[in-house]
Protein backbone atom coordinates (compact mmCIF):
# COMPACT_ATOMS: atom_id res chain seq x y z
CA UNK A 1 0.00 0.00 0.00
CA UNK A 2 1.43 3.35 -0.94
CA UNK A 3 2.50 6.22 1.55
CA UNK A 4 1.14 9.61 0.56
CA UNK A 5 2.96 11.75 -2.48
CA UNK A 6 6.20 13.11 -1.56
CA UNK A 7 6.07 17.27 -1.52
CA UNK A 8 8.16 17.68 -4.46
CA UNK A 9 5.88 15.22 -6.78
CA UNK A 10 3.29 17.41 -5.53
CA UNK A 11 4.60 20.59 -6.51
CA UNK A 12 4.99 19.47 -9.83
CA UNK A 13 1.73 17.83 -9.59
CA UNK A 14 0.44 21.68 -8.96
CA UNK A 15 2.38 23.23 -11.59
CA UNK A 16 1.04 20.84 -14.48
CA UNK A 17 -2.34 21.85 -13.40
CA UNK A 18 -1.62 25.35 -13.17
CA UNK A 19 -0.50 25.88 -16.56
CA UNK A 20 -3.25 23.44 -18.06
CA UNK A 21 -5.40 26.09 -16.16
CA UNK A 22 -7.16 23.75 -13.95
CA UNK A 23 -6.65 25.68 -11.04
CA UNK A 24 -9.13 23.64 -8.32
CA UNK A 25 -6.98 20.95 -8.68
CA UNK A 26 -3.48 22.63 -8.70
CA UNK A 27 -5.27 24.10 -5.12
CA UNK A 28 -6.08 20.74 -4.28
CA UNK A 29 -2.43 19.42 -4.72
CA UNK A 30 -0.84 21.87 -2.29
CA UNK A 31 -3.65 21.73 0.58
CA UNK A 32 -2.24 18.05 0.11
CA UNK A 33 1.30 19.37 0.47
CA UNK A 34 0.61 21.69 3.67
CA UNK A 35 -1.38 18.55 5.48
CA UNK A 36 2.04 17.63 5.38
CA UNK A 37 4.46 20.64 5.81
CA UNK A 38 2.50 22.89 7.36
CA UNK A 39 5.56 25.24 7.34
CA UNK A 40 6.10 26.15 3.60
CA UNK A 41 5.06 29.50 3.77
CA UNK A 42 5.89 29.49 -0.04
CA UNK A 43 2.96 26.86 -0.52
CA UNK A 44 0.92 28.85 1.40
CA UNK A 45 1.64 31.82 -0.93
CA UNK A 46 0.95 29.70 -3.69
CA UNK A 47 -2.34 28.47 -2.22
CA UNK A 48 -3.74 31.98 -1.84
CA UNK A 49 -3.10 32.93 -5.24
CA UNK A 50 -4.91 30.26 -6.73
CA UNK A 51 -7.73 30.75 -4.12
CA UNK A 52 -7.80 34.13 -5.48
CA UNK A 53 -8.27 33.48 -9.25
CA UNK A 54 -10.84 31.09 -7.63
CA UNK A 55 -13.48 33.27 -6.21
CA UNK A 56 -12.27 31.71 -2.44
CA UNK A 57 -11.48 35.40 -1.02
CA UNK A 58 -12.02 34.37 2.61
CA UNK A 59 -9.67 31.15 2.08
CA UNK A 60 -7.30 33.37 0.36
CA UNK A 61 -6.47 36.05 3.56
CA UNK A 62 -6.32 32.64 5.60
CA UNK A 63 -3.61 30.71 3.57
CA UNK A 64 -1.76 34.55 2.82
CA UNK A 65 -1.90 34.71 6.77
CA UNK A 66 -0.19 31.55 7.26
CA UNK A 67 2.55 32.18 5.18
CA UNK A 68 3.09 35.42 6.56
CA UNK A 69 3.00 33.66 9.88
CA UNK A 70 5.64 31.03 8.77
CA UNK A 71 7.39 33.99 7.35
CA UNK A 72 7.39 34.29 3.95
CA UNK A 73 10.14 36.13 1.70
CA UNK A 74 8.55 39.58 0.69
CA UNK A 75 5.76 39.63 3.07
CA UNK A 76 5.06 43.16 1.98
CA UNK A 77 4.02 41.53 -1.06
CA UNK A 78 1.64 39.44 0.54
CA UNK A 79 -0.24 41.73 2.05
CA UNK A 80 -0.14 44.13 -0.82
CA UNK A 81 -2.11 40.96 -2.39
CA UNK A 82 -4.54 40.94 1.04
CA UNK A 83 -5.46 44.40 0.53
CA UNK A 84 -6.12 44.07 -3.13
CA UNK A 85 -8.98 40.88 -1.98
CA UNK A 86 -10.21 43.32 0.64
CA UNK A 87 -10.72 46.28 -1.33
CA UNK A 88 -11.72 44.72 -4.85
CA UNK A 89 -13.90 41.91 -3.63
CA UNK A 90 -15.10 42.53 -0.14
CA UNK A 91 -15.30 45.94 0.03
CA UNK A 92 -13.34 46.31 3.37
CA UNK A 93 -11.94 49.78 2.40
CA UNK A 94 -10.54 50.07 6.14
CA UNK A 95 -8.86 46.62 6.15
CA UNK A 96 -7.45 47.32 2.98
CA UNK A 97 -5.78 50.39 3.87
CA UNK A 98 -3.87 48.78 7.41
CA UNK A 99 -2.63 46.00 4.88
CA UNK A 100 -1.29 48.28 2.59
CA UNK A 101 0.07 50.61 5.40
CA UNK A 102 1.54 47.80 6.70
CA UNK A 103 3.02 46.45 3.48
CA UNK A 104 4.90 50.01 3.53
CA UNK A 105 5.78 50.07 7.26
CA UNK A 106 8.08 47.09 5.91
CA UNK A 107 9.03 48.73 3.04
CA UNK A 108 8.86 52.27 2.68
CA UNK A 109 10.24 52.06 -1.22
CA UNK A 110 7.42 49.36 -2.41
CA UNK A 111 5.50 51.46 -4.84
CA UNK A 112 3.38 49.07 -6.03
CA UNK A 113 1.59 49.21 -1.98
CA UNK A 114 2.34 53.41 -2.70
CA UNK A 115 0.54 53.38 -5.68
CA UNK A 116 -2.73 50.95 -4.45
CA UNK A 117 -3.06 53.60 -1.66
CA UNK A 118 -2.90 56.19 -3.79
CA UNK A 119 -6.17 54.51 -5.64
CA UNK A 120 -7.90 53.29 -2.28
CA UNK A 121 -7.43 57.37 -1.11
CA UNK A 122 -8.65 58.10 -4.39
CA UNK A 123 -11.88 56.13 -3.94
CA UNK A 124 -12.21 56.90 -0.01
CA UNK A 125 -12.51 60.85 -1.54
CA UNK A 126 -9.24 61.39 0.75
CA UNK A 127 -7.92 64.09 -2.30
CA UNK A 128 -4.98 65.47 0.01
CA UNK A 129 -3.48 62.15 1.09
CA UNK A 130 -4.08 60.62 -2.47
CA UNK A 131 -2.05 63.61 -3.69
CA UNK A 132 0.73 63.55 -1.11
CA UNK A 133 0.94 59.29 -2.09
CA UNK A 134 1.21 60.17 -6.04
CA UNK A 135 4.24 63.00 -4.89
CA UNK A 136 5.76 60.49 -3.13
CA UNK A 137 5.81 58.00 -6.04
CA UNK A 138 6.58 60.17 -8.17
CA UNK A 139 9.88 61.11 -5.89
CA UNK A 140 10.52 57.25 -5.84
CA UNK A 141 10.26 56.78 -9.40
CA UNK A 142 10.06 60.10 -11.90
CA UNK A 143 9.31 58.18 -15.08
CA UNK A 144 6.23 56.21 -12.98
CA UNK A 145 4.22 58.17 -16.07
CA UNK A 146 0.50 56.46 -14.54
CA UNK A 147 0.92 57.70 -11.23
CA UNK A 148 2.04 61.25 -13.10
CA UNK A 149 -1.55 60.53 -14.95
CA UNK A 150 -3.11 59.90 -11.81
CA UNK A 151 -2.15 62.94 -10.06
CA UNK A 152 -3.15 65.12 -12.60
CA UNK A 153 -6.45 63.88 -12.73
CA UNK A 154 -6.98 65.03 -9.04
CA UNK A 155 -5.76 68.57 -10.02
CA UNK A 156 -8.12 70.86 -11.22
CA UNK A 157 -6.12 73.03 -14.02
CA UNK A 158 -7.76 76.67 -14.68
CA UNK A 159 -5.18 78.47 -16.51
CA UNK A 160 -3.83 77.52 -19.70
CA UNK A 161 -0.12 78.25 -18.49
CA UNK A 162 -0.51 76.02 -15.49
CA UNK A 163 2.92 74.28 -15.16
CA UNK A 164 1.14 70.65 -15.13
CA UNK A 165 0.31 70.74 -18.88
CA UNK A 166 3.72 71.32 -19.33
CA UNK A 167 4.69 68.43 -16.91
CA UNK A 168 1.84 65.92 -19.15
CA UNK A 169 3.39 67.00 -22.37
CA UNK A 170 6.84 66.60 -22.04
CA UNK A 171 5.80 62.89 -20.39
CA UNK A 172 3.80 62.35 -23.83
CA UNK A 173 7.25 62.63 -25.28
CA UNK A 174 9.10 60.69 -22.95
CA UNK A 175 11.17 58.05 -25.84
CA UNK A 176 10.28 55.91 -22.50
CA UNK A 177 6.84 55.77 -21.91
CA UNK A 178 4.78 53.01 -23.19
CA UNK A 179 1.80 53.08 -25.77
CA UNK A 180 -0.31 52.66 -22.42
CA UNK A 181 1.35 55.12 -20.75
CA UNK A 182 0.94 57.50 -23.18
CA UNK A 183 -2.95 56.90 -23.50
CA UNK A 184 -3.27 57.54 -19.81
CA UNK A 185 -1.30 61.10 -19.47
CA UNK A 186 -3.32 61.57 -22.78
CA UNK A 187 -6.67 61.44 -21.21
CA UNK A 188 -4.87 63.33 -18.09
CA UNK A 189 -3.82 66.03 -20.63
CA UNK A 190 -7.66 66.49 -22.81
CA UNK A 191 -9.33 66.35 -18.89
CA UNK A 192 -6.47 69.22 -18.20
CA UNK A 193 -7.46 71.52 -21.38
CA UNK A 194 -10.99 71.07 -21.04
CA UNK A 195 -11.41 72.15 -17.65
CA UNK A 196 -9.51 75.50 -18.41
CA UNK A 197 -11.34 76.23 -22.02
CA UNK A 198 -8.71 74.94 -24.30
CA UNK A 199 -11.40 73.13 -26.34
CA UNK A 200 -9.59 72.39 -29.47
CA UNK A 201 -6.67 71.47 -28.10
CA UNK A 202 -8.06 69.08 -25.42
CA UNK A 203 -10.58 67.42 -28.17
CA UNK A 204 -6.74 66.57 -30.04
CA UNK A 205 -5.66 65.34 -26.87
CA UNK A 206 -8.36 62.92 -26.52
CA UNK A 207 -8.13 61.90 -30.13
CA UNK A 208 -4.13 61.09 -29.57
CA UNK A 209 -5.30 59.26 -26.30
CA UNK A 210 -7.78 56.65 -27.99
CA UNK A 211 -5.44 56.21 -30.69
CA UNK A 212 -2.52 55.20 -28.00
CA UNK A 213 -5.04 53.08 -26.25
CA UNK A 214 -6.39 51.13 -28.99
CA UNK A 215 -1.89 50.64 -29.72
CA UNK A 216 -1.48 49.46 -26.52
CA UNK A 217 -3.45 46.83 -27.49
CA UNK A 218 -3.22 45.33 -30.58
CA UNK A 219 -5.07 42.51 -29.65
CA UNK A 220 -8.44 43.42 -28.84
CA UNK A 221 -10.73 43.24 -31.10
CA UNK A 222 -12.13 46.34 -32.98
CA UNK A 223 -15.56 47.26 -32.41
CA UNK A 224 -17.74 45.37 -34.96
CA UNK A 225 -21.06 47.42 -35.82
CA UNK A 226 -22.77 44.26 -37.41
CA UNK A 227 -21.89 41.85 -34.37
CA UNK A 228 -23.26 44.26 -32.36
CA UNK A 229 -26.46 44.92 -33.96
CA UNK A 230 -26.98 40.92 -34.23
CA UNK A 231 -26.40 40.67 -30.68
CA UNK A 232 -29.67 43.02 -30.23
CA UNK A 233 -31.97 41.13 -32.69
CA UNK A 234 -31.02 38.25 -30.77
CA UNK A 235 -32.09 40.00 -27.29
CA UNK A 236 -34.96 41.20 -28.79
CA UNK A 237 -35.79 37.92 -30.38
CA UNK A 238 -35.26 35.77 -26.92
CA UNK A 239 -37.89 38.30 -24.56
CA UNK A 240 -40.64 39.16 -27.00
CA UNK A 241 -42.90 39.29 -23.91
CA UNK A 242 -43.19 40.45 -20.48
CA UNK A 243 -41.90 37.44 -17.95
CA UNK A 244 -44.84 36.61 -16.00
CA UNK A 245 -44.85 38.10 -12.13
CA UNK A 246 -46.29 34.89 -10.45
CA UNK A 247 -42.85 32.91 -12.26
CA UNK A 248 -40.98 33.64 -8.93
CA UNK A 249 -41.19 32.55 -5.76
CA UNK A 250 -41.97 35.12 -2.77
CA UNK A 251 -38.57 36.85 -1.95
CA UNK A 252 -36.45 35.66 1.11
CA UNK A 253 -35.55 38.38 3.53
CA UNK A 254 -32.59 39.42 1.92
CA UNK A 255 -31.34 42.15 0.37
CA UNK A 256 -33.26 43.77 -2.37
CA UNK A 257 -31.17 44.33 -5.79
CA UNK A 258 -31.88 47.89 -7.26
CA UNK A 259 -30.72 47.86 -11.13
CA UNK A 260 -29.06 50.96 -12.52
CA UNK A 261 -27.98 50.68 -15.49
CA UNK A 262 -27.11 52.42 -19.25
CA UNK A 263 -24.59 54.34 -20.91
CA UNK A 264 -20.95 55.01 -19.36
CA UNK A 265 -21.03 58.82 -18.78
CA UNK A 266 -24.92 58.88 -17.96
CA UNK A 267 -25.17 59.77 -14.18
CA UNK A 268 -25.48 56.19 -13.25
CA UNK A 269 -22.70 57.21 -10.24
CA UNK A 270 -24.36 60.16 -9.21
CA UNK A 271 -27.94 58.34 -9.47
CA UNK A 272 -26.13 55.41 -7.08
CA UNK A 273 -24.81 57.98 -4.62
CA UNK A 274 -27.96 59.63 -4.53
CA UNK A 275 -29.85 56.72 -3.50
CA UNK A 276 -26.80 55.60 -1.01
CA UNK A 277 -27.54 58.47 1.01
CA UNK A 278 -30.65 56.63 2.34
CA UNK A 279 -30.35 55.01 5.24
CA UNK A 280 -32.06 51.68 3.61
CA UNK A 281 -29.61 51.83 0.81
CA UNK A 282 -26.09 50.66 0.30
CA UNK A 283 -23.93 51.22 -2.70
CA UNK A 284 -23.08 48.05 -4.61
CA UNK A 285 -21.24 49.96 -7.22
CA UNK A 286 -20.55 47.50 -10.77
CA UNK A 287 -20.84 44.45 -9.39
CA UNK A 288 -19.87 41.66 -11.03
CA UNK A 289 -22.68 39.15 -9.60
CA UNK A 290 -25.00 39.04 -13.15
CA UNK A 291 -22.59 38.99 -15.83
CA UNK A 292 -20.46 36.08 -13.96
CA UNK A 293 -23.99 34.02 -13.53
CA UNK A 294 -24.50 34.49 -17.29
CA UNK A 295 -20.54 33.20 -18.31
CA UNK A 296 -21.04 30.04 -16.13
CA UNK A 297 -24.69 29.26 -16.83
CA UNK A 298 -26.75 30.86 -19.16
CA UNK A 299 -23.08 30.89 -21.90
CA UNK A 300 -24.10 31.37 -25.19
CA UNK A 301 -26.48 34.09 -24.09
CA UNK A 302 -29.52 34.48 -24.83
CA UNK A 303 -29.18 31.29 -27.00
CA UNK A 304 -29.46 28.96 -23.60
CA UNK A 305 -31.66 30.65 -22.18
CA UNK A 306 -34.51 28.66 -23.69
CA UNK A 307 -33.37 25.63 -21.99
CA UNK A 308 -32.98 27.26 -19.14
CA UNK A 309 -35.89 25.40 -16.57
CA UNK A 310 -37.47 27.43 -13.99
CA UNK A 311 -35.50 25.52 -10.89
CA UNK A 312 -32.45 26.82 -13.01
CA UNK A 313 -33.79 30.32 -13.09
CA UNK A 314 -35.11 30.15 -9.26
CA UNK A 315 -31.33 28.47 -8.64
CA UNK A 316 -29.65 31.77 -10.36
CA UNK A 317 -31.78 34.60 -8.83
CA UNK A 318 -30.10 32.35 -4.97
CA UNK A 319 -27.18 32.93 -6.21
CA UNK A 320 -27.51 36.32 -7.44
CA UNK A 321 -29.03 36.89 -3.82
CA UNK A 322 -26.25 34.97 -1.51
CA UNK A 323 -23.09 36.79 -3.29
CA UNK A 324 -25.42 39.99 -2.30
CA UNK A 325 -25.63 38.86 1.27
CA UNK A 326 -22.02 38.07 1.21
CA UNK A 327 -20.61 41.52 0.26
CA UNK A 328 -23.19 43.45 1.88
CA UNK A 329 -24.66 41.54 4.68
CA UNK A 330 -27.79 43.04 6.92
CA UNK A 331 -28.47 45.76 3.52
CA UNK A 332 -32.03 45.93 2.86
CA UNK A 333 -31.74 47.50 -0.86
CA UNK A 334 -27.79 47.38 -2.41
CA UNK A 335 -27.30 49.22 -5.60
CA UNK A 336 -26.00 47.17 -8.64
CA UNK A 337 -24.51 50.00 -10.83
CA UNK A 338 -23.34 47.69 -13.74
CA UNK A 339 -23.64 49.36 -16.45
CA UNK A 340 -24.08 46.82 -19.14
CA UNK A 341 -26.92 45.30 -17.43
CA UNK A 342 -29.04 47.08 -20.05
CA UNK A 343 -28.09 43.94 -22.00
CA UNK A 344 -29.73 41.56 -19.44
CA UNK A 345 -32.92 43.07 -18.22
CA UNK A 346 -35.03 40.50 -19.99
CA UNK A 347 -33.40 38.20 -17.37
CA UNK A 348 -33.11 40.29 -14.53
CA UNK A 349 -36.99 40.14 -14.91
CA UNK A 350 -37.14 36.79 -15.10
CA UNK A 351 -34.94 36.08 -12.04
CA UNK A 352 -36.15 38.91 -10.47
CA UNK A 353 -40.48 39.79 -11.05
CA UNK A 354 -40.27 42.47 -9.17
CA UNK A 355 -37.16 43.84 -9.88
CA UNK A 356 -36.81 48.21 -9.76
CA UNK A 357 -34.85 49.32 -12.81
CA UNK A 358 -33.19 52.64 -13.02
CA UNK A 359 -31.84 53.42 -16.38
CA UNK A 360 -29.88 56.81 -16.28
CA UNK A 361 -29.56 58.90 -19.36
CA UNK A 362 -28.20 62.18 -20.31
CA UNK A 363 -28.02 64.15 -23.82
CA UNK A 364 -26.76 62.15 -25.98
CA UNK A 365 -23.84 64.56 -27.19
CA UNK A 366 -22.78 65.08 -23.90
CA UNK A 367 -22.75 61.23 -23.27
CA UNK A 368 -20.87 60.16 -26.46
CA UNK A 369 -18.03 63.24 -25.62
CA UNK A 370 -17.75 61.68 -22.01
CA UNK A 371 -17.35 58.24 -23.23
CA UNK A 372 -14.53 59.80 -25.53
CA UNK A 373 -12.46 61.86 -22.99
CA UNK A 374 -12.84 58.48 -21.15
CA UNK A 375 -9.77 55.57 -20.74
CA UNK A 376 -11.76 52.31 -20.98
CA UNK A 377 -10.61 49.24 -21.33
CA UNK A 378 -9.55 48.58 -24.84
CA UNK A 379 -12.60 45.66 -24.57
CA UNK A 380 -14.90 47.96 -25.08
CA UNK A 381 -13.87 49.36 -28.70
CA UNK A 382 -16.66 50.99 -29.36
CA UNK A 383 -14.91 54.19 -26.96
CA UNK A 384 -11.98 54.52 -29.04
CA UNK A 385 -13.71 55.70 -32.12
CA UNK A 386 -16.37 58.76 -31.93
CA UNK A 387 -18.93 57.07 -34.78
CA UNK A 388 -18.42 53.93 -33.20
CA UNK A 389 -19.45 55.18 -29.94
CA UNK A 390 -22.66 56.77 -31.54
CA UNK A 391 -23.57 53.10 -33.36
CA UNK A 392 -23.39 51.45 -29.84
CA UNK A 393 -25.20 54.36 -28.98
CA UNK A 394 -27.83 53.85 -31.31
CA UNK A 395 -27.83 50.37 -30.70
CA UNK A 396 -28.81 50.52 -27.01
CA UNK A 397 -30.98 52.66 -27.57
CA UNK A 398 -33.20 50.25 -29.88
CA UNK A 399 -32.77 47.78 -27.20
CA UNK A 400 -33.72 50.35 -24.59
CA UNK A 401 -36.86 50.57 -26.51
CA UNK A 402 -37.72 46.99 -26.33
CA UNK A 403 -37.09 47.30 -22.76
CA UNK A 404 -39.92 50.06 -21.87
CA UNK A 405 -42.58 48.25 -24.22
CA UNK A 406 -42.24 45.19 -22.03
CA UNK A 407 -41.41 46.70 -18.43
CA UNK A 408 -42.48 50.74 -18.65
CA UNK A 409 -43.78 50.74 -14.97
CA UNK A 410 -41.00 48.79 -13.59
CA UNK A 411 -38.19 51.08 -15.64
CA UNK A 412 -37.27 54.16 -14.42
CA UNK A 413 -35.87 56.97 -16.88
CA UNK A 414 -33.70 59.22 -15.02
CA UNK A 415 -32.27 61.85 -16.87
CA UNK A 416 -28.85 63.75 -15.38
CA UNK A 417 -30.03 66.94 -16.90
CA UNK A 418 -32.97 67.00 -15.61
CA UNK A 419 -31.77 66.22 -11.92
CA UNK A 420 -29.00 68.49 -11.94
CA UNK A 421 -31.59 71.55 -13.36
CA UNK A 422 -34.52 71.00 -10.52
CA UNK A 423 -32.84 68.06 -8.03
CA UNK A 424 -36.10 67.94 -5.53
CA UNK A 425 -38.33 66.50 -7.96
CA UNK A 426 -36.12 64.29 -9.23
CA UNK A 427 -35.31 62.55 -6.17
CA UNK A 428 -38.15 62.32 -5.18
CA UNK A 429 -39.59 60.54 -8.00
CA UNK A 430 -36.46 58.05 -8.00
CA UNK A 431 -37.12 57.26 -4.21
CA UNK A 432 -40.59 56.56 -4.81
CA UNK A 433 -40.20 54.67 -7.60
CA UNK A 434 -38.04 52.49 -5.48
CA UNK A 435 -40.34 51.99 -2.86
CA UNK A 436 -38.38 54.42 -0.28
CA UNK A 437 -39.28 57.37 2.05
CA UNK A 438 -38.72 60.26 0.91
CA UNK A 439 -34.82 61.48 3.01
CA UNK A 440 -33.97 65.27 2.38
CA UNK A 441 -29.85 63.43 2.82
CA UNK A 442 -30.47 62.38 -0.51
CA UNK A 443 -30.16 65.37 -1.95
CA UNK A 444 -26.74 65.71 -0.66
CA UNK A 445 -25.11 63.33 -3.20
CA UNK A 446 -21.48 63.68 -1.29
CA UNK A 447 -22.43 63.92 2.21
CA UNK A 448 -21.77 59.93 3.04
CA UNK A 449 -18.56 58.35 2.62
CA UNK A 450 -17.81 55.23 1.57
CA UNK A 451 -15.70 54.33 -2.25
CA UNK A 452 -16.41 55.42 -4.87
CA UNK A 453 -14.71 53.05 -7.97
CA UNK A 454 -15.70 55.27 -11.16
CA UNK A 455 -14.71 57.74 -13.30
CA UNK A 456 -17.15 60.18 -11.63
CA UNK A 457 -14.95 59.69 -8.44
CA UNK A 458 -14.64 63.41 -7.42
CA UNK A 459 -18.03 64.83 -9.02
CA UNK A 460 -20.44 63.03 -7.39
CA UNK A 461 -18.61 63.93 -3.89
CA UNK A 462 -19.32 67.70 -4.92
CA UNK A 463 -23.11 69.43 -4.62
CA UNK A 464 -24.96 69.17 -7.59
CA UNK A 465 -23.82 71.72 -10.19
CA UNK A 466 -24.50 71.58 -14.10
CA UNK A 467 -20.99 72.56 -15.77
CA UNK A 468 -21.45 69.16 -17.17
CA UNK A 469 -24.97 69.30 -18.53
CA UNK A 470 -24.49 71.18 -22.17
CA UNK A 471 -20.73 70.19 -22.19
CA UNK A 472 -20.97 69.31 -26.07
CA UNK A 473 -21.31 72.66 -27.19
CA UNK A 474 -17.72 73.84 -26.94
CA UNK A 475 -16.83 71.26 -29.51
CA UNK A 476 -19.77 71.81 -31.72
CA UNK A 477 -17.49 71.69 -34.40
CA UNK A 478 -15.70 68.04 -33.79
CA UNK A 479 -19.01 66.58 -32.98
CA UNK A 480 -21.04 67.58 -36.10
CA UNK A 481 -20.50 64.39 -38.07
CA UNK A 482 -21.95 62.25 -34.78
CA UNK A 483 -24.44 64.94 -34.82
CA UNK A 484 -25.59 63.95 -37.95
CA UNK A 485 -25.02 60.18 -37.46
CA UNK A 486 -27.47 60.75 -34.84
CA UNK A 487 -29.80 62.57 -36.46
CA UNK A 488 -29.65 65.49 -34.19
CA UNK A 489 -29.64 68.91 -35.22
CA UNK A 490 -26.41 70.82 -35.42
CA UNK A 491 -25.93 72.70 -32.25
CA UNK A 492 -26.24 76.47 -31.86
Amino acid sequence: MSGPAEPAALLREAARFEQAGQLAQAAGAYERILAQRPQLADCWYNLGLLQRKLGRFDAALASYAQALAHRVRQPEEVHLNRAVILADHLRQEAAAEAELRTALTLNPHYLPALGNLANLLEDLGRRDEALAAYVRILELEPHSFESLARYAGLRRVERADDPLLGRLRTALAAPQASAAERASLGFALAAALDSCGEYAAAFAAAQSANRESRASAPAAPRYDRRAQERLIDELIAAFPQPAPRSAAAPAPATAQPIFICGMFRSGSTLTERLLAQHPQVRAGGELDLLPELVRARLAPFPAALAGASPQTLGELAGEYRAGLARLFPGAAYVTDKRLDNFLYIGLIKRLFPEARIVHTTRDPLDTCLSIFFLHLDQRMSYALDLLDTGHYFKEYRRLMAHWRSLYGEDLLEFNYDTLVANPRPAVERLLAFCGLAFDAACLAPGARGGAVKTASVWQVREPLYRRSSGRARHYRRELAPLATYLGIEPLP
